[in-house]
């Protein structure tokens, strides 16, 4: 190696120079690791397996183990949904005097905001560019600690979230390392890959369980500032149940009221609106885990020592269960657990007599309520078969799973979109209800079909007024099944795929020009064997 220094010395002699610029030192630093220079060429088409091998090798390994111990990917390796870094950037955007930068690809963050600001995001989102150099170098990191310095403005912020995504999660960008607090204002850095976390509902808990991590040390280092609905001279100041889980804003009224003769009050929901309300989420008498996949918070509530319930107060069955198992978990004498059963079992009953719902139906989604709202169907009357989630099993939605099983529904976590559509072709219900392709599916057959995001989770489920509001829904979508039979009878002679149309003559199949179309995608597939699929964006 010196004597070929050397003779590139002395060839740099020989020639003709304009300025010193060649006397200048070099320094020497360490190399990047091979593995993380591979993968900052290559990009978000380096495929999950290798993303996860560039990430362990730039120091990531704890958080992907963690992440993989909170949520399990088991049957099988992902859900098909949309990015998980959704579910974290939507968390931030609700809360009140909380700031979001981004550090990705900028496909991913255009993404990203484009999908928030159409449900509804009101407020900016920053982004932290990079390319390979800044991320090889370690220049991005820079680049982030100065954005958030120049962001850390006590009077407009409370909390600054940083949340890495694909690409800097397999590089290694340290947010760690970022500091704590700056000029008051809390900074919190979290990884969200699609190669580590499964679904946008669990990137919700990343977040949430974060931001209860910190106000949990807080609240052991000192005196916090009091919640706003916390008033210091509140006459009745009832032991809190803390709800958690993204609700319909009537349903903690409701619970509210049902918990009252129990000499309990519904306290905040989590994951929060604003920062202070974390401090109110720990100092409560017990958590109600109303969406059961959010493990990371729970493990938060219960080392700040509160007991955590599952399930939640929907049907008459769900309720009284629900209720016994809070009085248990708060002490609550049996006399008056029974007098809010009284109180309240009577109304549920009669809103679900009042409104039966006759039919068959499937039912899959990513919220996490999935079972909860299939617990209220059966109970409404319906024949519910089929019942998918693409969050996983676990102990908090037990009580859930068993109820359902033992009247016959098949309960399908980590459900895929093929597992939802063989249920759709299994069972052929008079109502699916699902995600987007779902629907699409069912309405081509002439099957109605819901949305469950925008129209089943996005209103009340829970007492008297969950009961007659989904029956009200479901039958009305139901008693639509003349229309589809209507229009598919209209459009039957129009034809389908790539002969739909009116034709004089029926278009005629080209059949060589689909044999060599076959026949490269059967070429290509062989290439591809052996390499996973991109991760989605």
């Amino acid at each position: 190696m010196t004597e070929l220094i050397n003779t590139i010395g002395e060839s740099d002699a020989r020639e003709a120079v304009y300025d010193d610029a060649g006397a200048a030192p070099v320094v020497l630093g360490e190399a990047a690791p091979a593995d993380a220079t591979a993968y900052a060429s290559s990009g978000c088409h380096g495929g999950a397996e290798e993303m996860r091998r560039a990430a362990k090798a730039a120091g990531k390994s704890e958080t992907l183990e963690r992440y993989a111990k909170d949520y399990p990917q088991g049957p099988h390796d992902q859900p098909q949904s949309m990015c998980p870094a959704f579910g974290s950037l939507r968390v931030g955007l609700r809360m009140k005097r909380t700031a979001t930068i981004l550090s990705g690809s900028a496909c991913c963050v255009y993404g990203l905001t484009f999908t928030s600001h159409f449900y509804g995001a009101k407020r900016s989102v920053g982004y932290v560019p990079f390319n390979s150099e800044t991320l090889v170098t370690g220049k991005l990191f820079e680049d982030i600690k100065e954005a958030v310095e120049e962001t850390a403005d006590p009077d407009k912020y409370d909390v600054i979230v940083v949340t890495n995504l694909c690409v800097p999660t397999a590089s290694g960008v340290p947010l760690r390392l970022l500091p704590k607090n700056i000029n008051g204002v809390r900074i919190i850095g979290i990884d969200v890959p699609g190669f580590g976390v499964p679904t946008h509902a669990e990137a919700k808990d990343i977040l949430a369980g974060a931001m209860l991590n910190y106000a949990r040390l807080e609240a052991e280092e000192g005196p916090v500032q009091r919640p706003a609905e916390r008033p210091a001279d509140d006459p009745e100041d009832l032991p809190k149940i803390t709800l958690l889980g993204e609700m319909f804003p009537a349903d903690p009224i409701g619970i509210d009221q049902m918990l009252k003769p129990m000499g309990l009050a519904a306290g905040a929901v989590a994951p929060t609106r604003e920062w202070r309300e974390l401090y109110a989420a720990l100092d409560c008498a017990a958590v109600a885990a109303i969406h059961p996949f959010y493990t990371a918070s729970v493990r938060e509530f219960e080392t700040a020592g509160r007991a955590v319930v599952g399930s939640a107060p929907v049907g008459v069955d769900g309720t009284a269960a629900w209720l016994a198992s809070i009085g248990e978990a708060c002490g609550v004498a049996q006399s008056k657990t029974d007098a809010a059963k009284n109180a309240v079992l009577p109304a549920i009953a009669g809103a679900l007599g009042t409104a039966p719902v006759k039919g068959r139906v499937t039912l899959s989604g990513y919220e996490g309520s999935e079972l909860l709202v299939a617990r209220l169907l059966v109970e409404s009357g319906a024949d519910v078969r089929y019942v998918g989630s693409a969050c996983p099993r676990t102990k908090w939605s037990d009580a859930d799973r068993e109820w359902l099983e033992a009247r016959g529904v098949h309960v399908q976590y980590r459900a895929s979109l093929e597992q939802d559509l063989a249920a759709f072709e299994e069972f052929q219900p008079d109502l699916a209800i699902g995600t987007t392709p779902i629907v699409q599916k069912a309405k081509e057959a002439a099957t109605p079909a819901l949305y469950f995001t925008n129209l089943i989770s996005a209103r009340p489920l829970m007492g008297p007024a969950g009961a007659g509001s989904l029956a009200q829904v479901v039958n009305a979508a139901i008693a639509g099944k003349s229309r589809f039979d209507a229009m598919r009878a209209f459009f039957e002679d129009v034809g389908e795929g790539d002969k739909t149309g009116v034709w004089e003559e029926a278009p005629v199949v080209n059949t060589d020009f689909r044999r060599k179309q076959r026949r490269k995608l059967e070429i290509q597939a062989k290439r591809n064997a052996n390499l996973e699929a991109p991760v989605g964006c």
